[in-house]
């Protein structure tokens, strides 16, 4: 029963103008909405990545004043009397 409906609707030239013009709107929609979430996906995953490069940085530099550091308890004095620290 509905087969025949459709079958009958979309044998007129109108009907079957109009169903076109829905399948184009539908299809820009969809085609807006997933543009739409791969920005938002790309914008998180640039997030996490100057996440990564600020710890990366800071990792860095801890590392760097790690191998500045004084080795014993005889170079920590020698550095405090010559004042430099």
């Amino acid at each position: 029963m509905w087969g025949s409906l459709v079958v009958g609707l979309l044998a007129r030239p109108w009907a079957r103008r109009v169903a076109g013009i829905a399948l184009v709107t539908l299809t820009i929609a969809l085609f807006t909405l997933n543009l739409r979430r791969t920005a938002e996906h790309a914008g998180r995953v640039a997030e996490r990545f100057e996440q990564l490069e600020r710890t990366h940085a800071i990792q860095r530099q801890m590392l760097e004043a790690a191998s500045r550091r004084p080795r014993s308890r005889d170079n920590l004095l020698d550095r405090l009397r010559g004042g430099q620290f």
